[in-house]
C-alpha cells in the first residue's frame, strides 16, 4: 500500500487501530432527519469523540467548520430518496477532483447486493476504486440492504462484504447479526458496524457494539443511536469505552449514567 493512503487510513484510526466513525449523512436521502436538522449544532459536541465524519459534501461546505480537525470521510453516493421506489439505484455524485479538494480522507459508496442494482452499484465500487487509488485515497464500502431489513444475516452480509473487499474496498461498513464472527472471519479488510435504525435501549447498543468488536470490528459508523439520544455526549462517550477500553456493555451503562446524571452528557 502506497504511503500516501496508509497515511490517511491511519489519520481515520486512532493510535490503538479502532474508531468511532460519526454519521451525519442520512439526509442525502431521508432529508432532515429528526436531530439532524440543524447538522452543524448536532456534531458540535460530539466531535471531539470522533475519530472521523462521515458526511456528504453539500453539509460538509454548509455545516462544518473548516478549522475542524477532525478527519472527513465524504459520502460518494447518492441519487435516491425515501418516497421513491426505492434507495438502490444510486449513482456517484462526486468527481476525484472534488474529493481531492475537499481534503477528504476516504470516501464512502453504498453497494445493494441482491437487488436489481447490484451490478450498478457494484460497479460504482470499482469505479471509485479505480479513480482514488491513482491519488490513495481509501474507499470504504457500505453493505447497503435498502428498505429490506430482514437481510441482515450473516450469510448475506458476509457475501457482501467479501464482494466489497475482492472490488478493492480498504473498509467495509455493514451491520451487525448473530454469528457476527462468520462476517469478520471471511472478510480480508477492516469491517466497521453500521448503526442501523435507533434501538430501543442504550444497553441494547452497547450489547451489539461489544459483540461486534468481541468478534473482529475494528469499530462503528454509528449516528442515529448516538445524536438522536437525549444524551449524545454520554453515549458516544460509553460507546468510546467499549472500542477503545474494552468496556463491558454493563460497565458502558454505568459510565453513560453517570454522565447522564452529572449534568455532562448533552
Amino acid at each position: 500500500m502506497d504511503w500516501g493512503k496508509r497515511n490517511r487510513l491511519n489519520n481515520v484510526l486512532a493510535a490503538d487501530g479502532r474508531c468511532f466513525f460519526l454519521p451525519i449523512d442520512h439526509g442525502y436521502f431521508q432529508g432532515p432527519t429528526r436531530c439532524l436538522e440543524k447538522p452543524g449544532e448536532t456534531i458540535a459536541p460530539l466531535l471531539p469523540y470522533s475519530e472521523a465524519l462521515f458526511v456528504t459534501r453539500g453539509v460538509l461546505r454548509a455545516c462544518v467548520p473548516a478549522g475542524t480537525t477532525v478527519p472527513i470521510i465524504l459520502r460518494v453516493s447518492g441519487c435516491t430518496s425515501m418516497v421513491g421506489p426505492g434507495l438502490e439505484d444510486e449513482n456517484l455524485t462526486t468527481s476525484i477532483e472534488e474529493i481531492i479538494r475537499l481534503n477528504a480522507q476516504a470516501v464512502g459508496v453504498s453497494v445493494f447486493i441482491g437487488s436489481q442494482s447490484e451490478n450498478q452499484t457494484l460497479g460504482n465500487l470499482t469505479t471509485l476504486v479505480n479513480e482514488c487509488e491513482d491519488y490513495g485515497i481509501p474507499v470504504m464500502a457500505v453493505t447497503a440492504v435498502g428498505k429490506e431489513l430482514e437481510k441482515r444475516d450473516a450469510r448475506y452480509l458476509g457475501l457482501c462484504c467479501r464482494i466489497c473487499a475482492e472490488l478493492g474496498a480498504s473498509v467495509v461498513k455493514t451491520y451487525w447479526c448473530e454469528d457476527f464472527d462468520k462476517v469478520t472471519g471471511g472478510c480480508p479488510v477492516p469491517v466497521v458496524i453500521a448503526g442501523g435504525p435507533s434501538c430501543h435501549t442504550e444497553l441494547e447498543v452497547m450489547e451489539f457494539v461489544y459483540d461486534g468488536m468481541q468478534k473482529g470490528a475494528i469499530g462503528v459508523n454509528l449516528g442515529r443511536n448516538v445524536w438522536q439520544n437525549p444524551y449524545p455526549v454520554a453515549m458516544v462517550r460509553a460507546l468510546r469505552s467499549i472500542i477503545h477500553d474494552n468496556a463491558k456493555p454493563n460497565e458502558a451503562l454505568d459510565m453513560f449514567e453517570e454522565l447522564k446524571n452529572s449534568g455532562e452528557g448533552k
